[in-house]
This record gives C-alpha cells, sequence and structure tokens, in this order.
C-alpha cells in the first residue's frame, strides 16, 4: 500500500456473518455466495475464500470477466454468471466450469445454434421484476423441451424476489413461479434457487427450493432480528494539511464560504476514489468526534470543517459502520449497496 487512503476488510466478520446465515437456515442444500462487482466493493480473492470456507458451495458473479478472475484461483467451486453471457463466449464457459444464465427463447437458440457439450446452463424466470428471465409458461416449456432434446445440462432455475419487504408482492412472485414452471417436476431439477438475502431471511423456504443466495448479508448490511451482523467495510484517510480561513471561500466554485475565521482539513480522497460530490454537508469522524464535509469535493481531496483538537495526521473516517453506511445513504438518496460499491480500486484494500 502506497497511500495512508484505504479501505479496511474484516474477513473474520465476514465468516462470521457467513457462518451464521447458513447455521440459522440451514435446510437449504446450496448456498450461493454472490461475490459479484468485486464482492460488493470487498474486492479480493481473500474475500471470496472466506466466503467459501465459511460455508458457501456455490458463487455467483454478474459477468464472464468476474467469473474468470476468480478461477484462475479457484478451480473447483461452480460459478454461476447471473447475468447474459454473448453466446461467442460460451465455448470459455465450458472449458472454466462456469454456469450459464439463459432467460430467453432467442438467446437458448442462439446457444443451440452451436454444439457446446458439457454446458451447465439455469434458467432464469420473470415473475414480476422485468428484468431478466422468460416470463411465460408457453415459452418456459418451449425452452425446457429444446434444452432436455440438446447436450445442454439443466441444473438449475431460479428468480429473482424484488422486494421482499412488500409480502403481498413477494408471495405473488412465488405463484407466478410455480404457475410458469407447474408443467414440469421441479424436485427433478438439481437446483432451485428463489430468495437473496432479504427474501431468505424474511420468509420460510419453500417446499420446492433447495438453494438460496446470500449477498449483501454476507457483508452485514442487513438487519436481522434474530442475528447479530457483523460490519466489514471501513473507509480511512488523513489530515494532510490544515489551512486557517478566515472571511474567505474553499474549494471549486467558492461553494464554501467561511464568515470569520475557521479551520478548514484537508483530506486526500475525493470523487475518483467514489466520494462523489453529493457527500458534501455529511459526517466523517476524527478522532472519535463529527466533523462536516464542506465545499465541492474535489476529484482527489475533500474539505473537512474542524476545530483546534484536529492535527495533519490524523486519521480520518470516512465510513465508520453499518450505521453509517446508513446514514451515508440516507445523505445521498441511495441505499447501502452503492456506498460500499462505489470505492474505486484504486483505493488499497487492507484484510484484517
Amino acid at each position: 500500500m502506497n497511500r495512508n487512503t484505504y479501505v479496511e476488510v474484516n474477513l473474520k466478520n465476514i465468516e462470521s456473518n457467513v457462518k451464521k446465515l447458513i447455521e440459522k437456515y440451514n435446510d437449504y442444500r446450496y448456498y450461493f455466495g454472490v461475490v459479484k462487482a468485486d464482492c460488493y466493493g470487498h474486492n479480493h480473492i481473500k474475500v471470496v475464500e472466506t466466503i467459501i470456507n465459511a460455508g458457501c458451495n456455490y458463487l455467483a458473479v454478474a459477468t464472464l470477466g468476474e467469473a474468470l478472475e476468480i478461477r484462475e484461483e479457484i478451480k473447483n467451486i461452480p460459478i454461476l454468471c447471473l447475468g447474459i453471457i454473448p453466446s461467442e463466449y460460451i465455448e470459455k464457459c465450458i472449458q472454466n466450469n462456469i454456469t450459464v444464465t439463459i432467460s430467453n427463447l432467442e438467446y437458448l437458440d442462439k446457444v443451440l445454434s452451436e454444439k457446446h457439450d458439457n454446458l451447465k446452463v439455469h434458467v432464469k424466470v420473470n415473475t414480476g421484476m422485468n428484468r431478466l428471465g422468460v416470463s411465460s409458461k408457453d415459452e418456459f416449456n418451449l425452452m425446457y423441451k429444446k434444452i432436455k432434446n440438446s447436450s445442454l445440462i439443466l441444473e438449475g432455475i431460479y428468480t429473482h424476489i424484488f422486494n421482499a419487504m412488500n409480502k403481498e408482492t413477494t408471495l405473488k412472485q412465488y405463484s407466478r413461479f410455480e404457475e410458469i414452471t407447474s408443467d414440469i417436476d421441479l424436485s427433478k431439477i438439481p437446483i432451485v434457487h428463489i430468495g437473496a438475502s432479504d427474501a431468505t431471511m424474511n420468509y420460510s423456504k419453500l417446499p420446492y427450493s433447495n438453494g438460496c443466495r446470500l449477498g449483501i448479508a454476507m457483508y452485514g448490511l442487513m438487519e436481522c432480528n434474530d442475528i447479530t451482523l457483523l460490519p466489514t467495510f471501513s473507509l480511512y484517510s488523513e489530515v494532510i494539511q490544515i489551512n486557517d480561513v478566515n472571511d474567505e471561500t474553499v474549494g471549486y466554485n467558492g461553494a464554501y464560504k467561511v464568515n470569520g475565521k475557521e479551520k478548514i482539513a484537508v483530506v486526500p480522497i475525493g470523487y475518483a476514489d467514489g466520494i462523489i460530490r453529493k457527500n458534501t454537508g455529511r459526517d466523517v469522524y476524527i478522532n472519535d468526534k463529527e466533523y462536516k464535509i464542506v465545499g465541492n469535493i474535489c476529484m482527489d481531496m475533500l474539505f473537512v470543517k474542524v476545530d483546534d483538537s484536529v492535527h495533519v495526521g490524523d486519521k480520518v473516517t470516512i465510513i465508520k459502520d453499518i450505521e453509517h453506511i446508513r446514514q451515508i445513504a440516507k445523505h445521498l438518496d441511495t441505499i447501502p449497496y452503492e456506498i460500499i460499491c462505489s470505492i474505486s480500486k484504486r483505493v488499497p484494500r487492507i484484510y484484517v
């Protein structure tokens, strides 16, 4: 590491979270560790290894590139790509034991246009999110028939619950999934996975489902009444200069006007690191005390209004813990996922 701006990733807490989740929801056979987007911003193969060692026996990613990066280091665990892989790269999936999502008939026909032996596929069913997936029973049945009559290996069928906090909507999605798949025997499908973290934690296991996808819960960013999930992601920087400003402005466009005398600390982290300009006005911590970001955030630096207790070299906690992430998300009018996924790769990760 060559800068004092860094993310601290707590591997022990990730391991604890995964073990607690699997112990609590122990009636599944397959636990998909969702490690897309560099493990939700946590980055590095060490995080993936921790998730596997804690009990996940399948991985899920968004892109082929993510899958191949993991496969370079970890050879045996199966990996499902939740996104759509261009059909010209299917052979690479077979070579690297990567499972492909089939989400519609047109895409299936492209895959079948060339003979692919030993390609594992999961069919995605659209039950209301209207993102990816087959939406009608007739199309599903035709796809199922074509897959069974081909050399493809139908390993799984799944859907995605898009609003698990709404029971009525979620139950409708369950019913829609059952309707679309009603002409086949789901017990003959090796893996049926319905719920991601929120649905898994808030609803009973469905009788035909033997898999669940653990995503954001592994990283501690969900509330669970029965489990205490631990924080896994903190972001730190330092004070590199303190300016005594007297009746002048601070930063680009003079966005912050000092009336009288104020101490302004300069911190070497900015929007190129993932701290977008809308962070202005929210709190950071220095010596366990809250201070506000002021002025326009720069590409590589930002400003904090401080007092005489702050000195050059003091550590600045940009992201403290789960509660702080929630506060930041509220300030930015977004969700905690986006906060941690936005921290760029140029910020080093330290694993503890």
